[in-house]
C-alpha cells in the first residue's frame, strides 16, 4: 500500500507545521510500504506558506501546492488528490483537531475488512475527548441522520474530517463541491456505490472555536444541507 496524505490548509500557520511533524512520528502498520504528504495551501494571507516551507527539507515524500485564489476545502482537496501517488488517500484537516496517532486504526480496518472507505468518526465510544460546542455538535447530529437516512446506512459522523478511500472507489466519484460540503458529497457518493464498502473507527478530537481559528460558517451550514438533499435524493 502506498499512502497519500492531503491535507487543506487556510490560514493554519499557528498548526500546520505541528501537524506535519505529528505525521512524520506515526508508526504505520507494515503493509503501508510508502507515504506522501501534500500540502495544499488555500491562498492564505498568514505565515502557513512559510511554515510549510520550513519543513520540506526535513521530511522525504514532503510537498505542497498553492492556489493562487482561495478556491476552498473541497477544491483544495481534489487538487491534492489529483497530484497524489498513492493508491490510498487520506484527508488530514491542518487544525490539530483530529490526531494523527489514530491514522494506523483507520488503515487497519481498511486492510483487515477489505474495504475501500473508511470514516473516523468523533461520537463513536470507546475514546475519551474534551467537551464540543452543543449547537455544533446538534447540527452535525442532524445533518448524520438525514445522510443515514437518504442512503439508508447507519453512520454516526458525516462530517468528520478523517476519510480514507481507495484510489480504486475514488476514480469512481465525481467531485464538485468546493467548499465544506464536499464531505458530504464524498461520503453519500461513496455510498450509493457500495454499502457494505465503508467502515467506520472512533477517533481523537480536540474541538477549536472561532477564536481558535475554527471555518465553518452559517452559509456553509446551509450549503451542506442542500448537498445532502442534492446527492442524497436527487442524486445529482
Amino acid at each position: 500500500m502506498q499512502l497519500s496524505i492531503i491535507i487543506p490548509a487556510y490560514n493554519e500557520g499557528a498548526t500546520v507545521g505541528s501537524v506535519i511533524d505529528e505525521l512524520y512520528r506515526v508508526k504505520f502498520p507494515d503493509f503501508v510500504r510508502d507515504f506522501e504528504v501534500i500540502v495544499v495551501n488555500d491562498a492564505s494571507t498568514d505565515n502557513t506558506q512559510s511554515e510549510v516551507q520550513k519543513k520540506l527539507s526535513l521530511y522525504p515524500g514532503l510537498s505542497t501546492v498553492k492556489n493562487e485564489i482561495n478556491l476552498g476545502k473541497g477544491a483544495s482537496v481534489r487538487r491534492g488528490l489529483a497530484a497524489a501517488k498513492g493508491d490510498v488517500l487520506l484527508i488530514q484537516d491542518a487544525d490539530l483537531e483530529l490526531w494523527p496517532s489514530d491514522i494506523p486504526s483507520l488503515l487497519n480496518a481498511m486492510h483487515e475488512l477489505k474495504i475501500e472507505f473508511v470514516n473516523g468518526s468523533r461520537y463513536m465510544p470507546g475514546i475519551v475527548r474534551p467537551l464540543s460546542s452543543f449547537r455544533r455538535y446538534m447540527a452535525n447530529r442532524l445533518f448524520t441522520l438525514l445522510t443515514a437516512i437518504v442512503v439508508d446506512v447507519r453512520i454516526t459522523d458525516m462530517a468528520c474530517g478523517y476519510k480514507l478511500i481507495h484510489r480504486n472507489l475514488y476514480n469512481k466519484i465525481t467531485l464538485t463541491e468546493n467548499r465544506f460540503a464536499f464531505e458530504a458529497e464524498l461520503l453519500i457518493k461513496a455510498l450509493k456505490i457500495k454499502k457494505n464498502n465503508i467502515a467506520e473507527v472512533p477517533v481523537h478530537y480536540f474541538p477549536r472555536n472561532v477564536n481558535e481559528g475554527k471555518k465553518i460558517k452559517i452559509w456553509h451550514v446551509f450549503r451542506i444541507f442542500m448537498a445532502i438533499l442534492k446527492y442524497g435524493i436527487f442524486g445529482k
